[in-house]
């Protein structure tokens, strides 16, 4: 039997998703993608490479900045604000529009 990857988690423990709104070194920034599984053909080299990790998307300070699964649990500078749209965890708390009234 084939065991799932661990997901990827912040320092606080919230799962790694496509799209969170974190802080990155005191700014705002998104994450771009969380590469863990060999399966996903558009992310797998990272996880040959590097084990896996996730692409912070930081336009105010360096642009992209790709932090190795190994590093994560010490990346303190890297923390979860809120899910953004293309989130996955859970029944669905990715954020949508308001249909008002």
């Amino acid at each position: 039997m084939t065991k799932m990857p661990e997901p990827l988690r912040y320092v606080s423990g919230e799962e790694i998703c496509k799209g969170d709104r974190v802080r990155f070194h005191g700014q705002s920034a998104r994450i771009e993608f969380s590469a863990a599984e060999l399966s996903d053909p558009e992310h797998s080299c990272f996880v040959r490479l590097y084990g896996g990790g996730v692409m912070v998307n930081d336009p105010a300070v360096s642009g992209h900045t790709f932090i190795p699964v190994d590093q994560l649990k010490n990346y303190e500078d890297l923390k979860f604000v809120a899910r953004g749209r293309e989130s996955r965890v859970g029944d669905d708390t990715s954020e949508k529009p308001s249909l008002g009234g």
